[in-house]
């Protein structure tokens, strides 16, 4: 397939004017193939002589194709590029007759069929080249279109589309057109849906599932509804313009690859945020995240797109930012930062230290292929970072000021980061294109290392060491030890500070804990001073406030992470994998916040007791966590944390070294004190039975045929891909690399449960079988399943110098598709790492 390069879509766009696409799809053509007709009214500049250009498409088979009523050579069609020769000046229509590929990899038509009731579902995931899969385009965001839609579906359906849809009869369904939107925005989504329905101020609001997990939705509906008015309510308080589109609908699709797609009117979701199985406030709080930052999207990304996709920030920062800050504004989530900086920050911060890292706002983004590997955690999580910084140097109100101005300059229509910039300089006086150049435009993570310097009259100064090069604006936290609480820290003072200092800021009488970036204002690395150090090691869960203690956390993790590495410039000594979980064994038995506990028992198990610490060391440190998640099961037996008790379970289960406990959980349906053992639960004992070897495909079957939901067979494939048995590895490693039966979703199921630390042994000659599996598979599946193979089938636990030198060889020979690359790329640059932490 040909991808598009940027000056090829500058060229496109200065000779074209594209005005309505009228498209039909045919849906009842069985399970394989739907029919695509797509009638595009374009104009040729008039400034402009006869000029060639060339229409995007994917077809199975591609049927018939007429520009003006002349019929085309079909076979001109070149992989993924029909020609459109001596185009003159003045209005055109282009007629393009197809038959499309149903996809079952999450790109383009997804085509699902539950096996709970066999009932099927469609739905479209048009991102990037996708939208080639679906119909005939001038793919590209800067030549935006009217879509007129008209689908015809199999009785029973319902079909959904970005605009308000109206059934015809005999199936045949008509979309209101839409405004001016990009293509790769256009959304359809058919089936037997169960859907609940409201009005908010005049628009239609919408709920869309499968008819299986209608009691789940039915269940939260009124928390999903209430999120969506509060976050439609505060964005209308905070923009001008209003919300630009006739209806919001919001379906829930089987094994979408993403969070969620912000399609205008129409936003999709996967479908596991309509929970089946008990869940935690905090996952809660993500789901009610990801409903704001899609809502955002309909103003940063939909009603002002992006011109081209070095400035994928404009859309996802934005939304990034405002989802978290809307949601903690407008809803009883109040701690939403908290969570931010234990989940999104980390990942960002991870991102930007890897070989792979680019500036938020790249200048250099050449082709789509190479736009798509900056959806990750720099122009998500640091992106919106960047923007919480600028906040709090610019305020709130000329920040809002600016993006007001921005929208109401380039409304349906496209902008760069230029535009942008100029907008939030029309409302304030400070230098924002000074801001951008570093902020936006560099790459790393900047580091901050407090020097306390002592007087003679019992006071001190702070001077802060700057590794890096961006200006900050950040709070620092003086902490004194309350000697009548416990030794616990009380704050005495917060004070503001700008990075880099004009001179040494006084403190008064040494604190115990001196905390830089109090508050997580800012995105740069902290480093304590070593009484500071001593300090957090003693009283870090007595610090008051959640966001405080996930500024400690996120230190302690760097601190890890980088053990590894030179630090000449930091205070204190490196920490220790095994000290990182000493710290959790003394602290998180006494926190409060969920977030925090779920993501400090995450980086404990799945980095340092599976990765960053040897295979003789391992039993000792599941030893640890079993005994930390047993004193958070003790502390919430009276029922009133259900939420932490049901964290500490999973962890249990996920790192139980013996498989008594849990079995005996299995076969008695539930955990001594609670909770009774759901779906989720009892496949995770059974995945973890089979890890031990303590479970077979007798009981495999078992659980199936009690849950037989897409759910269902996800864990079964997991169980069966887990069992420490040569024949059950075999099966495995050719579903995934010998045959392309396997969706994308059992794809990952199977490839999770490959890979186990305690089945080193086992599975030791898929090591070097993996990178030329994994290079072909993703070549002959393209960039969905290609991603899923580098993120999840990777053979994370060898860490060992002959992983790191076959994937190297793998790299410089092997010559991977981008999106394969760029996942090897990143597990190299962690095993490398990890082979440091070991090391040192």
């Amino acid at each position: 397939m040909s991808v598009l390069m940027r000056d090829e879509a500058q060229t496109r766009a200065r000779l074209l004017d594209v005005h309505r696409y009228q498209i039909e799809l045919d849906l009842t053509r069985g399970d394989e193939f739907f029919d695509s007709v797509t009638v595009i009214h374009f104009t040729v500049r008039s400034d402009l002589e006869a000029s060639d250009t060339f229409v995007e498409l994917k077809p199975a088979e591609l049927r018939n194709a007429r520009l003006d009523g002349r019929h085309l050579d079909l076979d001109t069609l070149d992989e993924n590029r029909l020609p459109l020769k001596d185009l003159t000046p003045g209005e055109h229509e282009l007629h393009i007759d197809a038959v499309m590929r149903y996809s079952r990899t999450g790109e383009g038509m997804h085509r699902f069929t539950d096996p709970t009731d066999g009932e099927t579902y469609v739905y479209t995931q048009l991102f990037m080249d996708d939208v080639q899969r679906v119909f005939a385009a001038f793919d590209q965001p800067d030549l935006k279109a009217v879509f007129d839609l008209t689908v015809t579906a199999p009785e029973g359906w319902t079909v959904l589309a970005n605009g308000i849809t109206e059934h015809l009869g005999e199936g045949r369904w008509q979309a209101a057109p839409t405004p001016l939107i990009s293509t790769y925005l256009v959304a359809v989504a058919a089936g037997p849906w169960h859907s609940v329905r409201t009005e908010h101020r005049g628009l239609p609001f919408g709920l869309h599932c499968r008819r299986s997990l209608a009691p789940h939705l039915d269940t939260d509906a009124e928390e999903l509804f209430e999120v969506t008015r509060a976050c439609y309510d505060r964005y209308h308080e905070k923009f001008a313009e209003p919300y630009p589109f006739d209806s919001y609908d919001q379906a829930f699709v089987p094994e979408f690859n993403a969070g969620a797609m912000e399609n205008p009117g129409l936003v999709t979701f996967r479908d596991e945020f309509v929970y089946r199985s008990a869940v935690t406030d905090t996952e809660r709080q993500t789901r009610a995240m990801v409903i704001a930052h899609e809502m955002a999207h309909m103003w940063f990304g939909d009603l002002v797109t992006l011109r081209w996709w070095d400035d994928i920030w404009l859309n996802e920062s934005f939304a990034e930012y405002m989802g978290y800050q809307t949601l903690t504004e407008a809803t009883r989530f109040n701690d939403t930062w908290v969570e931010f900086g234990v989940t999104r920050k980390a990942w960002g911060y991870d991102a930007d230290q890897r070989p792979s890292t680019h500036p938020v706002a790249p200048e250099a983004v050449d082709d789509t292929a190479s736009a798509l590997l900056n959806f990750d955690g720099i122009s998500y999580a640091k992106g919106a970072s960047a923007l919480r910084q600028l906040v709090a140097w610019l305020g709130e109100k000329d920040f809002l000021a600016g993006i007001n101005t921005h929208f109401a300059r380039h409304k349906f229509a496209n902008a760069a980061l230029a535009d942008f910039i100029d907008s939030l300089a029309a409302t304030t006086d400070r230098d924002v294109h000074a801001w951008a150049d570093t902020w936006l435009r560099t790459t790393g993570v900047d580091t901050l290392t407090p020097h306390i310097t002592p007087g003679d009259d019992g006071t001190c100064t702070l001077t802060v060491d700057h590794a890096g090069s961006r200006p900050h604006r950040i709070a620092v936290g003086l902490y004194d030890l309350d000697l009548t609480d416990k030794g616990r820290l009380t704050l005495r003072e917060r004070l503001d500070l700008d990075i880099p200092q004009t001179d040494t800021r006084p403190l008064g009488k040494r604190p115990a804990l001196l905390l830089l970036n109090d508050g997580d204002l800012s995105y740069a690395k902290i480093r304590f001073d070593t009484d500071s150090f001593q300090a957090v090691h003693a009283g870090l869960s007595g610090l008051p406030d959640p966001l405080t203690r996930a500024v400690v956390w996120n230190a302690l993790r760097d601190a890890v992470r980088d053990s590894g590495s030179a630090r000449a410039t930091t205070a204190e000594p490196a920490m220790p994998a095994t000290a990182y979980l000493e710290a959790a064994r003394a602290h998180l038995p006494h926190e409060t916040d969920l977030a925090i506990v779920q993501g400090v028992l995450a980086f404990a198990a799945g980095q340092i007791a599976d990765r960053y610490l040897t295979p003789e060391q391992r039993p000792a440190a599941l030893a640890t966590l079993c005994a930390l998640c047993r004193d958070l099961m003790r502390r919430t037996e009276d029922g009133d944390h259900p939420g932490l008790r049901l964290i500490a379970v999973r962890h249990f289960i996920d790192v139980a070294a013996h498989p008594d406990t849990i079995a005996a959980w299995l076969a008695d349906g539930t955990v001594p004190g609670g909770p009774e053992l759901d779906p989720e639960l009892r496949w995770r004992v059974l995945a973890r039975l089979a890890v031990l070897g303590a479970t077979d495909e007798s009981a495999i079957a078992a659980e199936l045929e009690r849950d037989p939901s897409a759910t269902g067979q996800e864990g079964a494939a997991r169980c069966r891909a887990a069992l420490p048995d040569p024949d059950a590895k075999r099966a495995a490693w050719e579903a995934m690399f010998a045959t392309d039966d396997l969706s994308n979703y059992l794809f990952k199921a199977t490839a999770q449960g490959f890979w186990q630390p305690e089945q080193a042994d086992l599975v030791r000659e898929y090591v070097p079988r993996y990178y030329a599996d994994a290079v072909a598979v993703a070549a002959r599946r393209g960039p969905a399943i290609a991603e899923a193979a580098g993120r999840w089938a990777f053979p994370v636990h060898a860490v060992d110098a002959d992983t790191l030198h076959l994937g190297e060889t793998c790299l410089r020979d092997g010559d991977p598709i981008p999106a394969l690359r760029r996942k090897m790329v990143d597990q190299l640059d962690d095993l490398a790492r990890a082979l440091r932490v070991r090391e040192a």
